[in-house]
């Protein structure tokens, strides 16, 4: 009983109210940050893995929300999937090449709210030498006062998708799913 009164007591003020959030440049909490990717396998059903290397930064300014910019590099390397030997064959030339392409960058273009805590983030990801625009809808989860980190911090989801084709990514099309599905987890101080 005792250390839920504790644990309860450390739980934030959360506001997801936009005009709250406080504007500034914020940084990625590696601690607290999923980025998960969704391919159809054989119209059986999604596979899905994971990039465990990733950074951003967010330039936020509630009052003026469509001057947000993001950036967040996501390092190939980093797949993590639930098979070894798969995995290796993903980072060879066949695939992602990672030895050629290391990384993927997101660039943030505009950011329009849809609703009180929705937005739709315009962006260039770029990616095996190629870019080209993405949509992501993102949900502010709101900001507050972490008082285990000790920075004000805010949250989000975002998801959206792209075709790897569009990449030159076409092995196993189309038994292995053109659209790759992501879907991104993330708190900023």
């Amino acid at each position: 009983m005792t250390l839920s009164g504790c644990v309860s007591l450390l739980a934030p003020s959360v506001s997801s109210k936009l005009e709250a959030l406080r504007a500034g440049q914020y940084t990625l909490d590696k601690s607290h940050a999923t980025l998960l990717f969704k391919v159809e396998h054989f119209g059986l059903s999604e596979y899905v893995g994971r990039f465990n290397e990733f950074d951003a930064t967010l330039d936020f300014d509630s009052e003026n929300i469509e001057q947000t910019k993001l950036e967040a590099i996501i390092e190939m390397k980093s797949l993590d999937i639930n098979h070894q030997s798969l995995r290796i064959q993903l980072l060879s030339p066949k695939w992602l090449d990672q030895a050629n392409h290391s990384q993927a960058k997101l660039t943030s273009v505009g950011l329009r709210q849809v609703s009180e805590s929705n937005f739709e983030l315009n962006g260039n990801l770029a990616w095996r030498g190629i870019t080209k625009p993405i949509v992501l809808q993102v949900k502010f989860n709101g900001g507050a006062n972490n008082l285990l980190t000790r920075k004000y911090t805010i949250g989000f989801h975002a998801s959206g998708s792209f075709l790897r084709s569009d990449y030159g990514l076409k092995t196993y099309l189309p038994i292995v799913g053109d659209k790759v599905k992501i879907d991104v987890y993330a708190e900023f101080h």
